[in-house]
């Protein structure tokens, strides 16, 4: 397969590890145990916003790209975004506790591994042993809207970026 374009459908199989949010293990040092998220099965009735970063608690990624999402929460819901998915290729622990450490809690915004880069190399969005910047919104199964970023830029696929786009 090769990049996602708007029109396209959200691919079959695409699976990402996660560790849901509790309460019972919101601390930053409590471990949860990684489950499958079924990305095609879940974006397929829902309007999700998944967003790729090259790393967790990486500097571009960790002070500009995961903190527009947080800061923009109440407007990507307004505009009826379900979920937004923060994948990396960090294993589901790192993520979880990249999640607890900028204090998202609940369900609205997804922590998620893509675990040996599987999805990102399936759509051709990798830079060696990481994922690039990017930015897929999916309505009920259909990409509207698919972009990767230049190194360094979060203007396609911040939350700024995807707000101008739903």
């Amino acid at each position: 397969m090769s990049a996602l374009n708007a029109g396209d459908s959200f691919p079959e199989g695409v699976t990402f590890t996660y560790i849901p949010y509790t309460e019972e293990k919101k601390d930053l040092i409590a471990c949860g145990i990684p489950i499958k998220y079924d990305a095609s099965k879940e974006f397929s009735n829902k309007k999700v916003v998944l967003v790729a970063v090259p790393g967790a608690f990486t500097p571009t990624c960790q002070e500009q790209h995961v903190v527009s999402y947080i800061r923009n929460a109440t407007e990507l819901k307004a505009k009826g975004v379900d979920h937004v998915v923060i994948i990396a290729s960090n294993d589901a622990f790192v993520m979880s506790a990249w999640g607890k450490a900028n204090g998202v809690s609940g369900d609205f915004i997804i922590f998620a591994s893509d675990a040996g880069l599987e999805f990102s190399k399936r759509i051709g969005w990798t830079a060696g042993d990481r994922t690039l910047r990017y930015a897929v919104i999916v309505d009920h199964g259909k990409v509207t809207y698919a972009e990767k970023d230049v190194p360094k830029s979060i203007a396609a696929s911040g939350a700024e970026g995807v707000l101008a786009k739903l």
